[in-house]
């Protein structure tokens, strides 16, 4: 029979000499007991000790007390401790949610762009993705408007090295938008779109705050319509728009069906 130490310890407290190590922004530890596996957000101090946060890949955070020989680091236990002088803080992320890249300079600008119908969808954007795109270099140009999308797209020439992508409002089956999207064929450029009848709806009610987006009439102009129907008093619709630009922060103030096409886009133009 197999034979078996009478000491049934957990292995990794049975060092009692385990080395001390900071908890410092980003390291990547494994809590022993539950094999939780993250990047130290930050620690803080509570009546029962000091706690850990920890994210792990896929965003995921959970809070360890951070007792002796509670971590492992490359497979080693190890005690965490505070880190000496500035109080910890969390990595510092883009306006995208994107770990940031302190001093990275823009990337100087590929051959593929990505295309949307108008100003106001180009500045939400540079508001959120900014700091990716100049990162990656990628450009963003606006159309007004996607009646002439095929012809826009040939006169591009689209190729591997020079990946088209374009956002386009309101694509819904159906739609005057969705059958010009439909008409766009080339292997090297994607189209994709959102719900909403203008970039304005992609912002989150919440974050502009109002209960909701109004309904206007079809046959009205949608943003007159929307100023109107909210009592914004304003000499025009452009100067609405800075209100609603000036209430994003960041990518939580914007709608899910928004993220993704966005995302998807510099993912394809990059790729």
């Amino acid at each position: 029979m197999r034979q078996y130490s009478p000491d049934l310890t957990p292995p990794w407290k049975r060092n009692k000499q385990a080395p001390e190590v900071p908890a410092e922004p980003d390291l990547v530890v494994e809590e022993v007991t539950t094999g939780f596996c993250g990047a130290v957000v930050r620690i803080e101090k509570t009546a029962q000790g000091p706690t850990v946060t920890l994210e792990d890949r896929f965003g995921k955070h959970r809070v360890f007390p951070m007792e002796p020989r509670g971590f492992m680091v490359d497979g080693k236990v190890v005690t965490l401790v505070r880190p000496s002088g500035p109080a910890l803080a969390r990595p510092t992320r883009t306006a995208s949610g994107s770990v940031a890249v302190p001093g990275a300079r823009a990337r100087v600008a590929r051959a593929g762009r990505i295309y949307v119908e108008g100003k106001h969808d180009a500045e939400l954007i540079e508001r959120v993705w900014g700091d990716d795109l100049r990162i990656e270099g990628v450009a963003v140009e606006f159309l007004e408007g996607v009646d002439d999308l095929p012809a826009i797209v040939a006169d591009f020439a689209p190729g591997p090295d020079a990946r088209l992508g374009v956002l386009v409002d309101h694509l819904v089956p159906g739609t005057k938008e969705w059958k010009i999207a439909r008409s766009v064929t080339s292997e090297h450029a994607l189209v994709v779109g959102h719900p909403y009848i203008d970039i304005w709806e992609a912002v989150k009610p919440s974050s502009v705050g109002i209960t909701a987006w109004p309904r206007i009439p079809h046959g009205q102009d949608w943003k007159t319509g929307v100023c109107r129907s909210l009592g914004w008093r304003v000499a025009n619709t452009g100067e609405a728009w800075q209100h609603i630009l000036s209430r994003v922060t960041s990518y939580k103030d914007l709608e899910p069906e928004l993220l993704g096409r966005v995302e998807e886009l510099i993912d394809f133009v990059t790729e």
